[in-house]
């Protein structure tokens, strides 16, 4: 691995030109059949081909669940006003209780993963064993997921229920409006409250160059200066990594101050990446940075326990 350094001196257009958006909702039409296709691309002849496949699978499930579920539906709007107004997502996952639709997605995923052809056993496993258990208890396995209050050793059942809440929160979030969001926090989606996935250069028309934290829930993607920490917004001690001979278009921004890292993808430079796929397939940078002690910031849940 090798490091390429800090921020150049005079570096134009990172945010100063470009009039980004704070914050772009998700479009939960597209956003999981693209990523399906992304993972799909990703796989053949990658190290993680197996489960670069699964994933396709499941995104490609993810998408396809939509068309048989009620509309979705936001919170009462004084309620998401409070929020708002006081500074606090108004999605927050903490402080969201399961409902039926909720459920029901989670149900819908379960059962068309396992009717789409074997699965390997432990995710076999896990979604069998999702689906016996009764409502209720599942409806409480759905609220512990939310406040991350779920046993640490049940991955494969935390990720299958995961997915199917990120299409539920997706499709929630699509329904608010992108200008009445405002920063939380560092590190903080302002729709749902939770972690960054990855951060991305884009380059979309009036944002090019800029950067964007994608939510590892709902898919809301927020506006963050670049060369900076996106998880204590430090300016000081921000360095970049990357795999020798691998592509520079996806690096490690670590920062000394917290010691953790983001990846940051260039997407100006190649516009296939995409923020959840691309970060999976990349799991090696990971490891390396696992051995040089760094903490992973981003959360991605098809990478639990990194």
């Amino acid at each position: 691995m090798s490091e390429v350094g800090g921020p150049k001196v005079g570096l134009m257009n990172i945010g100063e030109e470009a009039k980004p958006p704070f914050a772009v909702l998700p479009d939960p039409v597209s956003i999981f059949l693209n990523r399906s296709k992304r993972f799909a691309a990703l796989a053949p002849k990658h190290e993680l081909q197996p489960y670069l496949e699964f994933l396709a699978r499941l995104t490609r499930v993810q998408h396809d669940i939509q068309q048989g579920l009620s509309p979705a539906s936001l919170p009462p709007f004084d309620r998401i006003g409070q929020a708002l107004e006081h500074g606090m997502p108004p999605l927050s996952r903490t402080l969201t209780e399961p409902d039926d639709l909720m459920q029901l997605t989670v149900e819908r995923l379960l059962e068309q993963l396992e009717g789409g052809g074997p699965l390997a056993e432990a995710t076999g496993k896990a979604a069998s064993a999702l689906r016996a258990v009764p409502p209720t208890q599942r409806r409480a396995m759905i609220a512990a997921t939310l406040k991350d209050a779920s046993p640490p050793d049940d991955i494969a059942q935390r990720t299958l229920l995961l997915a199917g809440l990120q299409v539920h929160f997706a499709r929630m979030a699509a329904l608010l409006g992108a200008d009445d969001l405002k920063p939380i926090a560092d590190g903080v989606c302002p729709t749902c409250g939770s972690a960054p996935v990855s951060s991305m250069v884009v380059g979309w028309p009036k944002a090019h160059n800029t950067r964007f934290c994608t939510c590892s829930l709902c898919g809301t993607m927020w506006n963050v200066v670049r060369v900076k920490c996106v998880l204590c917004s430090s300016t000081e001690g921000i360095s970049y990594k990357v795999i020798e001979g691998k592509p520079d278009s996806i690096k490690a921004e670590t920062c000394d101050k917290c010691q953790r890292y983001v990846k940051i993808l260039y997407q100006v430079n190649d516009p296939a990446l995409e923020a959840v796929a691309d970060d999976v397939a990349s799991v090696g940078l990971d490891m390396l940075l696992t051995a040089e002690t760094w903490t992973r910031g981003g959360q991605n849940l098809f990478l639990l326990g990194y």
